[in-house]
This record gives C-alpha cells, structure tokens and sequence, in this order.
C-alpha cells in the first residue's frame, strides 16, 4: 500500500533548500519544526500488515474503540494491543488498529477488551479513475489491517466495556426516531458513521460534505453566539467597562471548547476549537498575536498535537479556505452583510473546488449555489436547535421537541439536495481536465484577491484565464483507427471496457460475491451506454455484474458462448470468424468454433477476441486453457501488443506455445489483491518475463489504461510503481 511519505520528504527538502539560500531564521526555524513534526507523523502512520501474514489465523488482544451493527455482523473497530501470529511467519508486533466483521456476534458492546483469533490482510481496496479508494482510507483512519474474526466459540471477553458514551445513551434514550437521531449524532457528536453511505453519497455529490459532522464553521458560530451574549450581558451588569470585560471572550472559548467536547474531541472538532480558540485571542486584542501569525500560530498547534493531520487532505482544506477568507477582508472596509456572503462563499467554492479536484478528482457542479442556501440552514436553523435541544433536553418535553423541530429541518435538507441532485448536470471533469480545470479555478481566486485592482480587470483577467485553461483541458478524442482500453480493477474477475472514435464495448461485467455484491457498481455513478457487451462465459468473476448492466445501463447487443449463458434479451453467439470493423477497428472471434463442438469446461467455452487497430493488436482470451490456445494458435500465428492474460494468469493458461508463437509485447493480468487462488502463477511470470514482455497486474497497480495510436502504444497503470523504469518485466505473485 503506498504511504505518502516521500512526496512529504521532498516538500521539507525544498524548504530547507530554500531557508539556506536565503540564510533566513525564520525560514530555518520553520524547516526545523516542520522535520520535526513529520518524522513524529510519520513513526505514528500505522504500518500496514505484512503480506506473509495475510490469510493466516493471528490471535488479537484488544478493545473495541467502535461499533456498528450490520444485517448478520457486526463490524468493529479494534485497538490492538497484543498480536501474535504463527511463529514461522513475520511479527505483527507493531499492528494498532484493525477493522474486523464478526459474523453471528455475541453481545457486543463499545469498550469491551477481547481476546480472539482473526484472519488479516493488509490495507487494501479496489483503484480505479476518479472513484473512492478505500485502501488510502483505511490507512488515513489508522487501520494497519482488516479481516474477520474465526472461532467465535473460542472468543474470550476479557473484560466488558461500558457500552455507548452517556452522550449516545442519553440521545438513544429521548430520541427514538432514527433519521433526527442519525443527523444529531452527526451535528452533535461529531459521528459521521451515524449517517448512512447512502447519505453521504447525497452530500458528497452536491458539495455539502463539510455540514454533516461538527465543523470549524459550526464551533465558530456557537463561539460567536456565545461571545454576543456575553457581552449583552456585559453591557447590561458592567454599562461603563463592557467592552473592557475579559469574561465573555473566556465564555466563547469554553463554549467552542464544550462543543468540540461533545464529539469526544475527535481530530476535526478538536481542530477548530483550537482555531476558534486562537482566533478569540486575536480578536480579543489583548496582547494578541497578528492575524497571519495567529494563522501559523493555529497550524503549528494542530500539527503538534495530531502530527498524523499533516498528510490528511481535511487539514489544509481548513487552513486553505481561513487563508482565503483572510487574504479576502484584511485589507478591505466592512462591507454590507449579503455582499460579504456571497463573496467569501464564491471565492471559498472557487479555492475550495480547485482543491477538492486535485485530491479527488470530482467536483460538485452546483456547490456554489447550494451552499449559499445550505450553510445558513444548517448553520443558523439546524446546528441552534440541536443545540438548544441538548441544553434544554432535562426539562421533560422541551428538548424534544426541539429535536422533532430539528429532525423536519433535517428531512426538509435533505429532500432539497436531493432535488438539486436530480437537476444537477452529470458531468465530471477527466483526468486530463482536473489540472487545467483546479489551475482555472485557483487562478480566478487569485485575480479577486489581489488588492488594488479594478473590478474590470478582474473580469478582463477572470475571463482570459477561463480561455487559457479551458482551451488546454480539451479531453483527448480518439480518431479513426486508434483504440483504448481500461482493465478495470474489480478484484479477482475481469471488466474491459474498450473504445474507438465512436463506440464503446465491454468484454466481461467483473464478479459477482456470495453475498450479492457487485464490483461493477463501483465504477460509475451515472447510466453508461455500450454499443455492445461481450460476456467470455457464464463464471461468476466475468458474468457477475450482467443484472447490473441489464438494468441500470443501456446495452445494444450481448454476445456469449451460448444463448442461455446470460440472462438476458437477445444473446448472439460468439463464433470463430465472426468479424466486425468500425472506427477503423476490427473486432474477431477467435473461439469457440461451433456449437457441436463446444467443450464442456466453462473455461474453454471462453469467447476469445482478438482487437486489431491500425497499428497494434490485442488479445483477450477471458479463461481458455492450454488446449484451446493450442488450437488458437494453429490458426493464429500473428505476435501481438497485447494480451490481456487467460484465466487470470493461471498455470493452466499461457501455455509456452502460446507464449513463443505470439509473442506477447506487454501482458496484463485481472486479479485480485492476495486472492485465494495465487493469481498470477510464478511459473506464467517466469514464462513471459524470459519471452521479454512487460507485465501489469490489477493486484498491484490497479486500474490499467492502455492507448493505441500511430506513435505507439502506452500502458499507463492507476498506482504507478516505483523508480523510473516503464516497461516491467515481472510483477508480484498472488501467493
């Protein structure tokens, strides 16, 4: 799993390369603390499992941190604090945290200390363009392994926890509705697990992901209210010296501190209490610090007391937009309260957007507008009734229907993102455009806030770099004759989707697990549309996600072995010979023969397509053995480009024949991270790294992309390796 830990190595090497040519204290000073802040970061970044340990029953002593109870499981968070594996095999001495199903659980409570056996492996999740990648997510949470607990028989509770936090009990105890009560968890408590995926994905895709837990907007707010307050109240008991009074700044700081106290001081509230915190001490005016020192003053807390924040995207995001609020109003006269809104909520979306693109490669279309209405209902409606709810909530009746106010306002939110959802353009930007896209972005935030310019210049340079950026972030159109392909990485099954100039084809739809899960979920949030589906063969790990593309994606025709291996409409049965060009690309079956002849191995019944642009081919056998490459061979003799490896890269495909005859350039192997089954076998490794070809696996480096043009062919793996050597001639077993 790629930690990102040199990327950090070169950004201090930079500043220190920068305070020594300028011979500056500060600068030096900086660099001092920075080193000494990311080598403490980066000893407390969880090591990750070692892969010798995977699959392998280790026995666990540890505390359940957290707990969510799911149909049939439970899934746990646990704090190792003993591991012991079997003693042939590497130590896990230095494992943390793991993430844990335990199906059929017993009672289970937060805080209980067990003793149990588990089967690990190390972070890992699928990698794909512009989709969620779950293996840097468990790493950034601090999970060095997930699994499942074995042997519950044998599972000893050493010692019960005290179940859910007062705060929780109390909340579960007066609340019984589960929406308001989720939503409150979130606001209150600072638990976004409380809300579920599907709520997320709402917030996610409408640029409102920052309202849903305790944010440095909300501690702010309750400061500020507070603050207001004690003055007012100042203003009444101390009408000559209230502006003088030292009381009410401590009454804002301790209520930002009681809110971030509410959620347990998790790392995010616990970040803006100190930031709310330093900023009162600022505007206090009493012996206080500068606004940007206050700025580096906040920074520099922050990353001394949670050093692991510095390599997580939620710290400079926070940072960034308090940057730009400052850079908006230092310089500039109060202005009227809606003209100051709108522009720090439009330069906010400008800097905040660009950053979002750059770290996850997908923006909200529409988050300026809905945030302009989004922050102050959430803000200033739904944040003071939680609140009030939970002040008043001793008081039978009165924090409850408080909180029955605050589950409507909820529900009213919700239903609005979701009509915004529904008019909101599907568009997302490429992976050539998320540059030139964030630069624009970045760019036209700049130019507004920059002191001393004219509101026309503004425009004049707003709209010159909107032409300079836009005419460089044109997508990459395909022309006759030329081919792409993206093996998709879903784990250990198969999903090609390949395109030319005008069309668009799939060969297998990925697997399908015994739990019902589908791969091919993952990989789109809109309808996509093929000109046609090619399914290999009726194995679960090819022909897994058919339902889905049946019913949630348009698909013009379906071919398979035979008319019955899907379920399906119209089927057209894969035919050697059985030919079609377009876009200056051919497309031929190369098997099965004939029906009469159809071998009685799923596998051999593979449909096995050969794809020839103007200037290169390529080869996909899905899991045909060694007999039927032999007879592929017998008539097929022509080296190929590429050759998308038979069955996974198994030892009874990729016969040596196979390999010598078609001397494959490059090879791609679809399996999955550690699978079962040792995908790609070492001897299949061994046989084409001594014929000379250059291999890729899913396993390791995730999604592949693969482009043919007229000046050559380029392979470009999701999770690029190590070094700078392009062509790789072997990659790591399953084993």
């Amino acid at each position: 799993m790629h930690v990102p830990q040199e990327r950090w190595v070169w950004g201090v090497a930079i500043i220190w390369l920068l305070a020594a040519a300028l011979s500056h204290r500060l600068l030096l000073l900086m660099a001092g603390v920075l080193t000494l802040v990311l080598s403490h970061g980066l000893a407390l970044w969880p090591a990750p499992l070692t892969d010798g340990l995977a699959r392998q029953d280790v026995a666990l002593t540890g505390r359940i941190v957290s707990l969510e109870q799911l149909e049939g499981r439970a899934r746990l968070n646990l704090a190792v604090t003993r591991c012991h594996g079997p003693t042939e095999l590497p130590r896990c001495d230095d494992l943390k945290n793991v993430r844990l199903d335990w199906y059929r659980p017993p009672a289970l409570e937060k805080g209980d200390r067990w003793q149990l056996t588990a089967r690990l492996k190390p972070p890992h999740g699928f990698l794909n363009p512009h989709r969620f990648d779950y293996g840097a997510w468990l790493l950034n949470k601090g999970f060095g392994a997930t699994g499942y607990v074995r042997g519950e028989e044998d599972a000893v509770r050493l010692e019960p926890g005290s179940g859910p936090a007062f705060t929780e009990r109390w909340l579960a105890s007066r609340v019984h509705n589960d929406f308001t009560r989720r939503w409150l968890q979130a606001l209150t408590l600072g638990d976004g697990g409380a809300l579920e995926s599907s709520q997320w994905n709402l917030l996610r895709e409408t640029g409102t992901t920052h309202l849903a837990v305790i944010s440095g907007l909300h501690v702010g707010l309750v400061a500020g209210w507070m603050l207001m307050l004690g003055r007012l109240l100042a203003r009444l008991f101390q009408p000559y010296d209230w502006r003088m009074a030292n009381w009410p700044w401590v009454l804002a700081g301790l209520a930002a501190v009681a809110y971030a106290g509410l959620s347990g001081f998790a790392p995010p509230a616990v970040r803006a209490a100190i930031m709310t915190l330093i900023a009162l001490w600022t505007a206090s005016g009493r012996h206080a610090p500068g606004v940007w020192q206050a700025w580096w003053l906040a920074l520099l807390v922050v990353i001394m007391s949670a050093p692991l924040s510095l390599l997580r995207p939620g710290l400079w995001l926070s940072f960034g937009a308090v940057g730009v609020l400052i850079l908006a109003w230092r310089w500039r006269e109060k202005p009227v309260w809606w003209y100051a809104i709108l522009r720090s909520q439009a330069l906010l979306s400008l800097a905040t957007g660009a950053a979002t693109l750059l770290v996850f490669g997908q923006l909200a279309s529409l988050s300026l507008l809905i945030n302009l209405v989004a922050i102050p209902w959430v803000s200033m409606v739904m944040v003071p009734l939680a609140l009030l709810g939970w002040l008043l909530s001793p008081i039978p009746g009165v924090g409850q229907w408080l909180w029955k106010l605050f589950g409507q306002a909820a529900y009213l939110f919700e239903a609005v993102l979701e009509q915004v959802r529904q008019w909101q353009p599907s568009w997302q930007p490429s992976a050539e455009q998320v540059w030139p896209f964030a630069i624009m972005a970045f760019l036209i935030c700049l130019v507004w806030l920059l002191p001393g310019l004219s509101r026309v210049w503004r425009c004049v340079a707003s709209v010159m770099t909107m032409s300079l950026c836009l005419g460089g972030s044109a997508t990459p159109v395909l022309r006759s004759g030329e081919l792409s392909l993206m093996v998709h990485d879903v784990g250990q099954g198969q999903l090609v989707d390949i395109r030319t100039a005008n069309s668009r084809w799939l060969y297998d739809s990925g697997p399908r697990s015994r739990s019902g899960f589908m791969a091919i979920t993952t990989l789109w949030d809109e309808p996509q549309r093929f000109d046609g589906v090619i399914v290999s063969h009726g194995d679960m790990d090819h022909a897994g996600g058919v339902p889905v593309l049946k019913t949630l994606h348009a698909v013009e025709h379906w071919w398979a072995p035979l008319s019955d291996t899907i379920d399906v409409g119209a089927v057209t049965s894969c035919r050697a010979g059985a030919s079609w060009r377009i876009d200056g690309v051919s497309f031929t079956f190369l098997w099965p023969r004939s029906t009469a002849t159809m071998p009685a191995a799923e596998n051999d019944r593979s449909c096995v397509l050969l794809i020839e642009s103007a200037h290169h081919r390529v080869l996909i056998t899905g899991d045909a053995g060694q007999a039927v490459e032999a007879r592929i061979v017998a008539h097929y003799q022509a080296p190929v480009d590429v050759l998308v490896a038979g069955h996974h890269g198994s030892h009874g495909s990729s016969s040596q024949r196979l390999v010598d005859i078609l001397k494959p350039a490059r090879v791609i192997y679809s399996a999955g991270y550690l699978n079962a089954y040792g995908h790609p076998a070492d001897s299949v490794i061994r046989r084409f790294r001594h014929a000379g070809s250059c291999q890729w696996s899913t396993a390791s480096d995730g999604a592949i992309a693969v482009k043919s043009s007229a000046p050559g062919i380029s392979v470009v793996p999701q999770r690029p390796a190590s070094g700078v050597e392009q062509c790789r001639p072997g990659v790591e077993s399953g084993r």
